[in-house]
């Protein structure tokens, strides 16, 4: 099968040659060469005749054509009117001119809050600022409360921390990057998403199935991508405040300064701070962790249109103390013993990134493009009596080219990558440290024949310290078989090392023995983790009644050639192995929205997952993963003449029953069944804008006040052998009240 996919891949590299029926061309903006984007709209017709076209979303058009037909007028609003003379068929790219003397023009349209593209080759889809505003969104980690692809649980009882899923596999399966530069991964991928403000990020893309070879070979479920505030485009000055109920306090502020024609900065300052302990269930422990966190980025832009250069540069610094456990609990003297049972988590995270890029300014489909960041992350936490430290230093470098083979559609990208990674953790008493270093080149070739197909096919070469040398194939197909329908398909491989304790911290708030089966693999004893993700999609926009819908139906399949077991069947221990058998995710998702009326929009999902792997007791459905959940979100803004407008919305999910691990072997008063019941939750925001500087916002947050019962296992007994935090299926604190304002000038 692997081979049959590769020979595919060589294949289709050539297939660049197609016949032209028609005279085809792309128009672009002269004065806006960067973004390597075609003007939409354009009108296109032969002198002296009414054979006429307008350009696509993509700057191109087709235009029927006659031996007899010489010259070709292009004309756009606000722009001079060329007259070209056409000598050949061979595809056109022109550059239109922008008028000096016209009256400027300013149109207004509103963006999808969820954009869903029928031209983009990969199942990818694009979460604007307006879909973020939905929710009081303080971190990424809450940026997907409204979305329905991604999944949010908390992963214990204890941190507060929530982690993310895609077609029902955890975060360290996807490539979670900031504007393309994997970010939360190694070190960080427990608390990382909660690392970035919401106010700073601009948009996110999701991407489902397998991901791009450019990014590296690691994704596996799919991609996330942060965009961050631009200093170009980004306000003058914003401020966030937020205030909730259950003692969270959060403060953002950004300052954005022109300092040259040429150069931009912004330094942006994020605060956070949680002093108040609540006990809702009475459990002598704290629901909700003691917090604070300082975060400042400062960034600088440079962009220099005529000569085809853009740049940035990131500066960030991090420090995030946390401390939970029992209500009693004091640090200074309770800590290393078994006075009271408590937990600290301590990060510093120093990050610098940069991009460079070059947009050939008479070739604007040609480009340059390199990236590198640093990292330095330091923790020192322990729970209980466990220690658990961790230092990752981390370097990472891309360079792209891209350019076409023929003509715009046949493009690709070509470059070199370089990674390296030191870990160096300390687990109770004993030392884990390894080094990872990477090199690799990669090839992506895409085809779109403008009208109803396009694929992108890559093929990248790594070789490894520890994993060794291998390839990544990736493919992505796309047909458009009707007007507003488009068919995707994709299939992809990756590969990883398993970090296994970073990934699983919340193990450590137990009383569970850590078993490692060391095969003689180069991570710490076990095998890198291997898997093919396979998926197709349909998407089909519609009118109904005048409102415009769409449907889309999703299928994916992540099949694991190899993959390191986190067992937890065994309620006194937990055991990393490498599976010996199947581990297979199967995940359907439907979703519909539709606009039920003026500024009323519904969006419905509905999610089966079928995830079942072989453990040592057998083969078993994955714990703490619900097989069935049925989301809706209804929003709704008023729009006034002096553009003071309401904002609602309403989030509803339903929770389907979720196996839980096996606790027979614990006292029987601390066994749990078998399953955890369905549950439903509840989350609503009201947002009043008063001006275009102004607004407040007020929500609710598990409105229907669901609360797992004893979430913590022998909560009585910290010390003994029954004691377990871990297995954590619904929300502990229950329903919590916030408000907040924003203020902002442009």
């Amino acid at each position: 099968m692997k081979k049959i996919i590769l020979n595919s891949l060589l294949l289709l590299l050539p297939f660049i040659l197609f016949s032209q029926e028609t005279f085809k061309g792309m128009i672009m903006d002269k004065s806006n060469p960067k973004d390597n984007l075609g003007v939409e709209g354009a009108s296109i017709h032969w002198l002296n005749t009414n054979i006429g076209v307008f350009t696509n979303e993509k700057g191109w058009f087709s235009i029927p054509y006659k031996p007899e037909y010489k010259k070709l007028v292009i004309s756009y609003l606000g722009y001079k009117t060329d007259t070209i003379t056409v000598f050949s068929l061979k595809p056109i790219h022109h550059f239109i001119t922008p008028e000096s003397d016209l009256n400027e023009i300013t149109i207004n349209s509103k963006r999808d809050a969820i954009q869903k593209s029928t031209f983009a080759t990969a199942n990818i889809f694009t979460v604007n600022s307006a879909e973020l505003l939905k929710a009081a969104c303080c971190n990424l980690a809450e940026s997907f409360e409204t979305n329905p692809s991604i999944d949010v649980s908390f992963s214990d009882a204890l941190t507060g921390t929530r982690q993310i899923q895609m077609l029902g596999l955890t975060s360290p399966y996807l490539l979670i990057t900031q504007e393309n530069i994997p970010s939360i991964r190694g070190a960080s991928q427990v608390f990382g998403m909660t690392f970035t403000p919401g106010t700073w990020v601009e948009s996110i893309q999701i991407s489902k199935g397998a991901g791009s070879v450019v990014n590296g070979f690691e994704s596996i479920s799919g991609q996330i991508n942060a965009e961050l505030v631009k200093p170009y485009t980004d306000n003058k000055f914003f401020l966030n405040a937020y205030s909730s109920l259950n003692g969270r306090l959060e403060l953002n502020t950004h300052f954005n300064q022109k300092v040259s024609d040429k150069w931009q900065t912004g330094f942006y300052l994020h605060g956070n701070y949680r002093g108040e302990k609540f006990d809702k269930n009475n459990d002598n422990f704290i629901d909700m962790p003691l917090a604070n966190q300082i975060n400042v980025m400062n960034r600088w832009q440079f962009t220099d249109a005529e000569k085809g250069w853009v740049s940035f540069i990131n500066v960030r610094f991090l420090n995030d103390e946390k401390q939970t456990g029992e209500l009693d609990f004091n640090p200074s003297t309770d800590k290393g013993t078994t006075n009271n049972w408590g937990s600290e988590i301590d990060t510093k995270r120093f990050d610098a990134s940069t991009k460079l890029g070059y947009v050939f300014p008479e070739l604007p489909f040609q480009s340059l493009g390199f990236q590198m960041a640093y990292s330095h992350h330091q923790q020192g936490s322990y729970f209980g009596l466990n220690v658990y430290n961790i230092q990752h230093q981390s370097v990472y470098s891309n360079f792209i080219f891209n350019s076409i083979i023929g003509d715009t559609r046949n493009k690709f990208k070509a470059g070199l990558s370089f990674t390296y990674d030191k870990f160096d953790e300390l687990v109770n008493t004993s030392f884990f440290n390894r080094k990872e270093k990477s090199f690799g080149g990669f090839f992506e070739y895409a085809y779109d024949n403008l009208d109803d197909f396009s694929l992108t096919a890559g093929l990248r070469i790594d070789t490894h310290n520890l994993l060794g040398t291998f390839l990544t194939p990736r493919l992505h197909l796309r047909y458009i078989p009707w007007e507003k329908g488009v068919f995707r398909a994709s299939i992809g491989r990756g590969k990883r090392s398993a970090n296994i304790f970073a990934e699983n911290q919340q193990l450590f708030a137990s009383s569970r023995q850590i078993n490692i089966d060391d095969v003689g693999g180069n991570i710490y004893g076990l095998n890198p983790e291997i898997a093919w993700n396979y998926g197709v999609s349909y998407l089909q926009k519609f009118n109904l009644f005048d409102k415009k819908g769409d449907v889309t139906f999703d299928f994916y399949q992540t099949n694991f050639q190899n993959q390191v077991i986190v067992d937890w069947e065994n309620s006194q221990e937990i055991s990393f192995y490498d599976l010996d058998g199947k581990s297979i995710a199967n995940s359907f998702q439907v979703e519909v929205n539709y606009e039920l009326a003026k500024n009323l929009n519904l969006r419905t999902a509905y999610k089966y997952f079928d995830i079942s792997t072989d453990f040592k007791s057998g083969n078993l459905q994955k714990p703490i993963q619900p097989q069935n959940r049925f989301f809706a979100n209804l929003s709704y803004e008023t729009v006034l003449e002096n553009e003071k407008q309401w904002r609602f919305d309403i989030t509803f999910n339903s929770v389907g029953k979720q196996r839980l691990p096996n606790t027979t072997s614990n006292l029987i008063e601390y066994q749990l069944p078998v399953y955890a019941n369905p549950y439903q939750l509840m989350n609503s925001q009201i947002t009043k804008v008063f001006s275009n500087k102004f607004e407040m916002y007020l929500g609710g947050e598990n409105l229907t006040n669901v609360q797992q019962k004893n979430p913590i296992l022998a909560s009585d007994n910290p010390f003994g052998s029954n004691f377990d935090s871990t297995i954590v299926y619904a929300p502990i604190f229950g329903s919590t009240i916030y408000a907040g304002l924003r203020f902002k000038i442009k």
